[in-house]
């Protein structure tokens, strides 16, 4: 598998399928290996099987066909055997959901943001210091007392990967997490992001959003409408593929051939 570089695998895929309700195929025969430590981008038009891969990465979809391994072990295993084993990977790895009201139902941000550390049975000491850190990490220390539906929905956005950060988990995963923002709010996000790649974290973004990529990644992953792997490799690479952008349908082809599809390759 190309593009997988250093690092220890944390995720391993091979020939994965998911089916929904044994007819609805979202994901068929996807050979993936991502790597500690890595900033990865899922790229794909609305169908490809984003974000039903990041659900299956997590643990709350199980693979209906082919083999995936996590942290070195069958996903089954960790997932599905000792309660103390699947504790222990939910802890490790992180989703934040496109819709940031599926995260936040507490009376305060900060209460939102502490849920998950107090599930661990923490010391009060301890989930405070979780929390203020991964209120400083988003900057939204202002926003702690604040009731998540007074929230902007780029506040409602960091407030989310807030409560997910406060498991100090090793392995992000964020689901279109710049979708339905303003320009400004989306690159204040966009730069948070790209500075949570330096933590040492593994982050693996799904967008569809071209131009934010090289900012956020080094390598990107193409899921095609065949609902699986299309190419994969440095994020250069792939978005100074045209035709491939076209046969992923993350570009329109018309535009293509007249060159008026923007410039998503530039820095």
């Amino acid at each position: 598998m190309s593009g997988a570089t250093g690092g220890t695998p944390v995720f391993r895929l091979r020939g994965l399928r998911h089916v929904y309700h044994g007819r609805q195929v979202a994901l068929d025969g996807v050979d993936l290996e991502i790597r500690a430590g890595e900033q990865v981008v899922l790229l794909g038009a609305n169908g490809s099987g984003k974000s039903t891969l990041l659900k299956v990465l997590d643990g709350i979809l199980g693979p209906t066909g082919g083999e995936m391994d996590v942290f070195g072990e069958p996903v089954r295993t960790v997932t599905e055997g000792r309660e103390e084993d699947a504790h222990r990977f939910h802890r490790r790895v992180g989703l934040v959901f496109q819709d940031p009201d599926i995260q936040l139902f507490s009376a305060t941000v900060f209460d939102d943001v502490a849920f998950g550390p107090l599930q661990l049975g923490l010391s009060q000491e301890e989930v405070r210091a979780a929390c203020e850190e991964a209120m400083e990490l988003m900057d939204i220390g202002r926003l702690r007392d604040r009731a998540p539906f007074e929230l902007s929905g780029g506040e409602k956005k960091r407030a989310a990967i807030a409560s997910v950060l406060s498991l100090r988990p090793d392995v992000l995963l964020l689901d279109e997490p710049t979708a339905a923002l303003d320009p400004r709010t989306k690159w204040v996000l966009v730069n948070l992001i790209r500075e949570l790649g330096g933590t040492g974290r593994t982050i693996v973004t799904a967008t569809h959003e071209l131009d934010i990529v090289p900012l956020i990644a080094e390598r990107a992953v193409v899921l095609g409408e065949e609902r699986r792997v299309l190419a994969d490799g440095p994020v250069e690479r792939v978005l100074g593929d045209r035709d491939l952008l076209v046969r992923a349908n993350l570009i329109h082809e018309r535009l293509h051939l007249l060159g008026l599809e923007g410039s998503p390759v530039q820095r």
